[in-house]
C-alpha cells in the first residue's frame, strides 16, 4: 500500500545518484561555468566578424565545441540537482542562475552559426574536411541555412533562450512544487496521495475502490490547476508557431520535424496506422482485464491493472539488478560491464521523495556517465523501466565515446529505439527461463501492460492529441482548457470506443505529461519501439551478428538520419511494413493472453 513520501534529506544515500561524479560541489560547478563564460568571450573577441576562410571556421568551431562541453556539464549538474527536489528553493534558484548564464553564453556565441551560415556552401564544406569532429555541426548549419535570421535577430533569440523555457518551468513548478494532495477515503479508510504515488502505485492497485477513489481524488486536484496549466501549454505552442513563422517554415509541423530529419509522411503514418489498426487489439486487452478482475465495467481508471497481480510479487532492488544483468547479457560483455557499473556506482536515483520529478529519464552529459532518474516501487514494471533507461545509457556510452559532442545529438525519431529494445530483450529473456504457462502469461502481460502500452498507447495517444492542438495553432488559433479537454476526450474515445468508459477526469490526462513542452516527442516512442521490435526479432534469429550490427548503429550518433539508422539495423521505415508487423505481433500476444487466461 502506498506510503507518505519523505523529504529529500531523509532519503537513504544509496538510493540516490552521485552528482559528485560531475562536480564535487556546486561551488566548483559555478567556477567552471565562470571559466567557460570567459573562454566564450575570448572566442567572440577572436572570431566575430572574421569567419571568412575554411581554416578560421574550423578553428573557431573546434574551440566552441570544447567550451560547449563545459557548459553542458554545468547545466546538467544544476538541472539534475533540481529534478530530484523541486521543493528546495535553493536548487530552484541555482537552476535559474545557471540557466541565465547559459542563455548569456548562447547569445555571446550565436554569431558562429550566423556568420558560417552566410558563407558559401563550398567554404563550409571545405572547413568540414579540416576536422572530422566538426563535420556534423557544419552539416547542420547547411541544413538550417535557408531558415537563418539576421545576426542581430539570432543573438536576441539566443539571449531570450531561458525565457522561452518558462512555460515548461511553470508546468513543473505547478506540478511538483505547488500541487499538494489531500488524503482520500476508500472503503472507510484514509489513504495518502501524491503525484508519483498515484502514477506509480495507485494506478496499479488491485483494490477497485482504492484505485478508482485515487483516480477521482487525483483528478479533482488537477482541476485546481487546470487553467494555469492550459495557459502555460498555450504559451508553449504559440511560441513554437511564432518560431516556425519567423524561420520561414510552411507549418509548425515542418519546423518541429526539421531537427529530427523526419518527413511529415513518417510522422503522420505512425499516428494514423496505430490509431486505426492497434485500437481493436487494445480494446480486446481491456476486455480481458475486465474479465479477469471481474469488474462491473471497464473504466479509464482500470487500464493500468496488472493481469495477474497475485503472480507478481514485490521485486527487490537486488532482484531487479539481477534481472537486468541476465536479461541483457545477449548484448555482450562490454555492454554488461557498463550495466554493472551503472547499478553499483550510483548512476541511478531510485528514491521516492517529495518534489521529485515523476516517471523516469536518462541524462547523458558528454564526458561523463549517464544519470538515470526513477521512482522505485518494487514492481516488475520498474525493472522494465530500469532496463529502458539503461538502454539510453548504453546508447550514449557508445555514441559519446565514438563521436564528437556535436555528433551525439541523435534524432528523437530514433532515440527511443535503444531504450525500448532493452525492454523487448528483457521479456524475451524471461520467456526463455520457464515453460510454466502462468509465468508466460505474466511476462507477456508485463510487455503488453507496460512496454507496449506505455509506448504504443500512452505516448501515442499523447501524439494524436498533440497533433490536433498544432492543427489549431497552425491555423492561427489558440487553445484553452475546455478545448484541450475536448480534444483529449475525443482522442481517447476514438481509440477505446465502447470498450472503456471514460470516467470524469480522463480528459485531464493532457495535464500529466511533460512531453508536450519538448516538441513532437511523444510519437517517437512508438517509432523507436517499432524499430526495436523488428531488430529484437533479428537478434532472436541471428544472434551476435545482429547484436554487433545494432551496436555499430548505436555508435553512429547524429551522423545518420533516422531512415539510415533503421536501414543499417535492417529495418525499412520508409514503408508501413515494420509498423504493421509490430502491431500484428502485439495482437498475437494479446490473443495468447486470452488463451492463457
Amino acid at each position: 500500500m502506498a506510503e507518505k513520501l519523505v523529504a529529500r534529506k531523509d532519503v537513504p544515500v544509496e538510493l540516490t545518484w552521485n552528482l559528485e561524479d560531475l562536480y564535487p560541489n556546486e561551488e566548483e560547478m559555478l567556477k567552471d561555468l565562470e571559466r567557460a563564460m570567459n573562454v566564450a568571450k575570448q572566442i567572440e573577441a577572436t572570431y566575430r566578424g572574421k569567419l571568412n576562410s575554411p581554416e578560421k571556421i574550423a578553428a573557431c568551431v573546434t574551440e566552441y565545441q570544447k567550451v560547449h562541453e563545459t557548459i553542458y556539464l554545468a547545466e546538467s549538474y544544476a538541472e539534475l540537482a533540481q529534478s530530484v527536489d523541486y521543493q528546495d528553493q535553493h536548487l530552484q534558484e541555482l537552476a535559474g542562475k545557471v540557466g541565465l548564464e547559459c542563455a548569456k553564453y548562447r547569445a555571446c556565441l550565436s554569431f558562429i552559426d550566423v556568420e558560417i551560415g552566410q558563407c558559401d556552401e563550398s567554404m563550409i564544406r571545405e572547413a568540414a574536411k579540416l576536422n572530422a569532429g566538426n563535420a556534423g555541426y557544419l552539416k547542420k548549419i547547411l541544413l538550417d541555412k535557408p531558415h537563418q535570421l539576421t545576426p542581430e535577430a539570432e543573438k536576441a533569440l539566443a539571449a531570450l533562450g531561458q525565457t522561452f523555457g518558462t512555460p515548461y518551468e511553470i508546468y513543473n513548478v505547478a506540478k511538483l512544487g505547488d500541487m499538494t494532495f489531500p488524503e482520500f477515503e476508500a472503503d472507510g479508510k484514509q489513504y495518502p496521495l501524491g503525484y508519483s504515488l498515484f502514477e506509480d502505485d495507485y494506478e496499479y492497485e488491485e483494490n477497485t475502490a482504492v484505485r478508482r477513489g485515487a483516480f477521482t481524488a487525483f483528478s479533482k486536484k488537477l482541476t485546481d490547476y487546470l487553467n494555469v496549466t492550459a495557459t502555460a501549454y498555450n504559451a508553449q505552442v504559440k511560441y513554437e508557431k511564432t518560431m516556425a513563422d519567423l524561420r520561414g517554415f510552411d507549418s509548425v509541423f515542418d519546423y518541429l520535424l526539421h531537427d529530427q530529419m523526419v518527413s511529415r509522411e513518417l510522422y503522420d503514418r505512425q499516428i494514423d496506422v496505430i490509431m486505426e489498426q492497434l485500437a481493436p487489439h487494445m480494446r480486446k486487452y481491456a476486455k480481458l482485464l475486465q474479465k479477469v478482475h471481474g469488474l462491473d465495467k471497464m473504466t479509464y481508471a482500470d487500464l493500468k491493472l496488472p493481469l495477474d497481480p497475485g503472480y507478481s510479487p514485490s521485486v527487490t532492488l537486488a532482484d531487479a539488478k539481477d534481472y537486468v544483468l541476465k536479461g541483457l547479457s545477449v548484448m555482450g560483455e562490454e555492454y554488461g560491464a557498463m550495466l554493472k557499473e551503472a547499478l553499483e556506482s550510483r548512476w541511478v536515483d531510485f528514491a521516492q521523495n517529495l518534489g521529485k520529478s515523476t516517471g523516469g529519464f536518462c541524462a547523458s552529459p558528454y564526458g561523463t556517465h549517464s544519470y538515470i532518474l526513477l521512482n522505485w516501487n518494487g514492481r516488475m514494471s520498474d525493472v522494465f523501466t530500469l532496463a529502458h533507461e539503461l538502454g539510453h545509457a548504453g546508447h550514449f556510452k557508445l555514441c559519446n565515446a565514438a563521436q564528437s559532442l556535436f555528433d551525439t545529438d541523435v534524432s528523437r525519431y530514433f532515440v527511443e529505439s535503444p531504450s525500448t529494445m532493452n525492454e523487448v530483450l528483457m521479456a524475451k529473456y524471461l520467456l526463455k527461463t520457464s515453460e510454466d504457462k502462468r509465468f508466460r502469461r505474466w511476462v507477456i502481460a508485463n510487455m503488453i501492460g507496460n512496454t507496449y502500452y506505455h509506448n504504443f498507447v500512452t505516448h501515442l495517444l499523447e501524439a494524436a492529441y498533440q497533433r490536433e492542438v498544432y492543427k489549431i495553432i497552425d491555423q492561427g488559433g489558440s487553445v484553452q482548457a475546455d478545448t484541450l479537454n475536448e480534444i483529449m476526450r475525443s482522442v481517447l474515445t476514438k481509440f477505446w470506443g465502447d470498450a472503456v468508459e471514460l470516467t470524469e477526469g480522463a480528459e485531464l490526462t493532457w495535464m500529466r505529461q511533460p512531453h508536450y513542452y519538448m516538441g513532437l516527442y511523444s510519437y517517437t516512442y512508438s517509432a523507436g519501439l517499432t524499430i526495436a521490435t523488428q531488430v529484437a526479432e533479428r537478434i532472436d534469429a541471428e544472434g551476435m551478428p545482429a547484436v554487433e550490427d545494432w551496436k555499430r548503429v548505436l555508435t553512429a550518433g547524429a551522423t545518420l538520419a533516422p531512415v539510415e539508422f533503421a536501414r543499417e539495423a535492417g529495418v525499412d521505415v520508409t514503408t508501413d511494413e515494420p509498423l504493421k508487423k509490430t502491431i500484428e505481433w502485439i495482437g498475437n500476444m494479446i490473443d495468447e493472453l486470452w488463451r492463457l487466461s
